[in-house]
This record gives C-alpha cells, sequence and structure tokens, in this order.
C-alpha cells in the first residue's frame, strides 16, 4: 500500500511518506521512555551543574518530540499524512545523536584536564574539543538542512536532501572513529603513565569506558542510517495524470520496515542516553570546578603575598 501525503498542489502528490503503517505503541513507548531519562539528565545537570551536557539534554529533548511527531502521524494512518509530524519525527529523530556527541567530546576534554593528562593527547586539549565539536556542529547542520529538503516536495529538493543526510552522516562517523581512536590512545598512554591525580580519582576510568560504550551505539546507529538513506526511496510522483519512478531512488528494504528505526535507532539512542544518566559525568564536573577554585585561591595568594614583599624590601 502507498501511504500518501495530502497535498494536491505539490509536485509530489502521491509521493509516500511511510513505507508502512506507523505503529503508535511503538511511538508512544519511546516518548514515555526519553521523556522520563531526558528529564533525570535534566534534573542531574542542574543539581551537578554539568552545563556542558545542555546539548546532550537538548539532543533528549528532540528525541521526545520526534517521536511525538510519529505518534501523531500514526494517529492519520492509514493516511493522508500531514506534513508538519512527517519532518518532526525526520529530522529530530536524525539530528539528535549530534547533540549527544558534543556534550561526548566536551566531557573527554573535562576528564582530560581533571586528571592532568594533556601530555597522554596526541594534540592541544583545547585542540581536541574545537575539532570534535565543530565536525559535530558541520554534521548537525548537514543533517538538519537534508531533512528539512526532504519534505519541501521538490524532487530535485528531496535528492539534494537524501544526499545532505548521508554526507552528514558519513562526517559524524568519521569523527566518531577518530574520536573513539583518540580517546583509546589517551586512556592507553595514561595507563602506562599514569598522572598523581588519576591515581587519585580512580573513577575517571569509568566515564572512560561510558564515553567508549556511547560512542560505539551512536558509531553503529549512524552506520545503519547511511546505508538507509544510500538505500534511498522507493517513490512514485504523478504528472499529468500518470505515473512515472522518481529517478535515483531506488527499493530501500530498511525504509520499507519500521522495525528498523526502533531497534537501530530509538533503542540504541535510548541505552545511549540511559548510560550517560548512569554514569553520569557531574562529578567530572565537580572536580574541574574545585580545580579552577584552587587556582584561582593559589593566584590570589601569591599575588598577596608578592604586594606584601616587594623585590628588595
Amino acid at each position: 500500500m502507498i501511504h500518501t501525503r495530502d497535498d494536491g498542489s505539490s509536485v509530489l502528490n502521491g509521493f509516500e511518506y511511510y513505507h508502512y503503517l506507523p505503529s503508535m505503541g511503538a511511538a508512544v513507548l519511546f516518548i514515555v521512555l526519553f521523556g522520563l531519562v531526558t528529564s533525570l539528565h535534566l534534573f542531574l545537570m542542574i543539581r551537578s551543574r554539568t552545563w556542558f551536557m545542555i546539548p546532550f539534554v537538548i539532543g533528549g529533548i528532540f528525541e521526545t518530540i520526534g517521536y511525538i511527531g510519529r505518534a501523531i502521524s500514526a494517529s492519520q494512518s492509514p493516511g493522508p499524512y500531514t506534513l508538519g509530524p512527517y519532518i518532526i519525527q525526520n529530522i529530530l529523530a536524525l539530528v539528535s545523536p549530534a547533540l549527544f556527541a558534543a556534550s561526548i567530546y566536551m566531557e573527554l576534554g573535562r576528564i582530560v584536564l581533571m586528571i592532568h593528562g594533556d601530555k597522554a593527547l596526541f594534540l592541544r586539549r583545547t585542540w581536541l574539543t574545537k575539532i570534535f565539536v565543530s565536525g559535530d556542529i558541520f554534521s548537525f547542520l548537514m543533517q538538519g538542512a537534508g531533512g528539512g529538503l526532504m519534505g519541501t516536495g521538490d524532487i530535485t529538493s528531496i535528492d539534494m536532501g537524501q544526499k545532505l543526510v548521508v554526507g552528514g552522516l558519513f562526517v559524524q562517523v568519521v569523527f566518531f572513529g577518530l574520536f573513539v581512536i583518540a580517546a583509546a590512545l589517551f586512556h592507553a598512554r595514561m595507563r602506562k603513565m599514569p598522572t598523581k591525580r588519576s591515581e587519585e580519582l580512580p573513577w575517571w576510568r569509568r566515564h572512560m569506558m561510558s564515553l567508549y560504550v556511547v560512542s560505539m551505539l551512536i558509531f553503529g546507529r549512524s552506520i545503519v542510517r547511511v546505508v538507509e538513506y544510500l538505500q534511498g526511496f522507493n517513490g512514485y510522483v504523478r504528472r499529468l495524470g500518470r505515473e512515472e519512478r522518481i529517478a535515483n531512488y531506488g527499493a530501500s528494504y530498511i525504509m520499507g520496515h519500521e522495525a528498523f528505526i526502533y531497534v537501530f535507532d530509538a533503542m540504541l539512542m535510548f541505552i545511549a542516553v540511559s548510560v550517560m544518566a548512569y554514569f553520569h559525568p557531574g562529578d567530572v564536573a565537580k572536580e574541574v570546578r574545585a580545580a579552577k577554585v584552587g587556582r584561582s585561591e593559589n593566584e590570589s595568594h601569591d599575588k598577596e603575598a608578592t604586594s606584601m614583599n616587594p623585590i628588595g624590601a
């Protein structure tokens, strides 16, 4: 069955929004799951003042709203479907892992700072965070723009949108791969040559493990989404009373089965968000703040001592 949009003015009247009947039960389940775990993240972030987790919380909100959009579409089954909910569920669920990634990148930089591990990095800590977050922003913008173009109702825009989404996912995969390599090298060097601070705070290792787990979950999800968009659409466009197959869009097995969205996207991202809630980096943020306060107090004390005992006095 072809489940189409209801837009007689669109050149893509007849184009399939969904290649299946969206499940209301699955959508509601993940609205509840993401809503609960995101609320927990918001509470933990505010309580511990872990402000670098703001992108992570926004990503959780995006996931929740995205599945609300999917639930709205499910309420319209078997169609015709409206454009708004389709765009909401398509874009927000697509870009939210990029927001999760931004917080993960920033957490690694703070772990390095906390245990005085700069020498174990293959590049400067400040550059590490800037490079990975910049790549993540680029990926986010590409996927967001691509997702938006795919809902415009124009064949050329849909084709361009698909390419942008694939490109953004590839950027995400590449940067995640490099991030995992960078984190693993840092971890290995710290095990060989631990700093005094790393031995005083042995719990930093569990945060590294949580970063690996979450990174691999997002990495796996992104690979599946790349394959999904490379397979393309199985859509039709009606022109002058006849149906024509959209050029360059082949049959997509993944897009034709909703289970892939829930097993390889929703479930993986829920596990990732849950892992970060269990191993919340609030203690990392606390140690970094304490170190900054300590340095400020020492600098203030040194200045005061210098002013009381000038050279030559």
